[in-house]
């Protein structure tokens, strides 16, 4: 069950169960308003408005379970589809030509996972608990992206709702764990459940972020270009990360999968995702530009 407040900007406390009418809109600043993170917000809008599938895909697989667990999968899905409609106003309000609905549909239209549109009931992780162990790491990646984008934001609405969605992200990682936890099947070996996440993580890379990025933030007629989107997308979205981002990142993932969240392996671990994110995001702005 999802409940309690999280810790969003600074001082800020934001509670469970917010809504678009709580956020100042009128505070919103242009002139502080950057190109480079009005086209990751664009395509983070993407994504998380297309929660809806993921939700009827989590339904399917925990189709038997108890009525809290469907419950609070429901309620998951709804307030991912809320932080799309939240960054999709930002960004309509930070770029008046960029229509939202429009570019959600060309995102639906391009990019249909194969497990979406199939009826199977197994996890493509193999059991329940891989599945978990998966939307943990997921959850792990928005709650530090959101935080990241809540510190780098000079705008005060971004600011606001990044920090919004940041604490709803943690509270569904939280959530999930809890899910986790109270499955019945046999507990996964380590090697297992840390393939599972590193898979997780190297999707990173598939066609859900480039094909919202290109949906976001070119025109239709421009081809769709995997390499470049997924270049582009990484120059904006990795430069915005600090370490605090990526110690708690990793530290989230580590529990998730059994390991010591403080220990030495999660702490070299974090300091080498660090250096190869900055690595990465140094590549990919250069060839962004190339």
């Amino acid at each position: 069950m999802m409940t309690g407040a999280e810790t969003g900007m600074a001082g800020t406390v934001y509670k469970q169960g917010w809504t678009l009418d709580d956020v100042a809109w009128g505070a919103f600043d242009s002139a502080r308003v950057t190109p480079e993170l009005l086209a990751a917000v664009k395509a983070a809008a993407l994504v998380e408005y297309n929660a809806a599938d993921y939700a009827d895909y989590l339904h399917r697989i925990f189709r038997n379970s108890d009525p809290q667990t469907l419950a609070d999968i429901a309620a998951w899905g709804r307030e991912e589809v809320q932080h799309g409609r939240a960054l999709g106003r930002w960004c309509e309000l930070a770029d008046p030509g960029f229509n939202f609905e429009s570019s959600v549909a060309r995102f639906r239209a391009g990019y249909r996972p194969q497990h979406f549109m199939s009826e199977e009931q197994i996890s493509v992780r193999g059991s329940r608990r891989g599945e978990m162990i998966a939307r943990c790491v997921v959850e792990s990646g928005t709650s530090s992206y959101y935080s990241a984008i809540r510190d780098a934001a000079a705008e005060p609405v971004l600011k606001e709702v990044a920090g919004r969605i940041a604490a709803d992200e943690y509270r569904h990682y939280k959530l999930f764990l809890d899910i986790l936890h109270r499955q019945n099947e046999p507990e996964l070996p380590f090697w297992r459940r840390l393939l599972v996440a590193v898979t997780r993580v190297k999707e990173s890379d598939d066609d859900e972020l480039a094909y919202a990025y290109y949906a976001a933030n070119m025109p239709p007629s421009a081809p769709y270009d995997r390499v470049t989107c997924v270049r582009l997308s990484a120059a904006r979205a990795l430069s915005i990360y600090r370490p605090v981002h990526i110690k708690k990142l990793v530290q989230m993932i580590a529990k998730a999968i059994g390991a010591n969240p403080q220990g030495r392996t999660t702490r070299m671990a974090g300091t080498l995702v660090w250096r190869m994110l900055r690595m990465r995001a140094g590549i990919s702005a250069h060839m962004a530009k190339a």
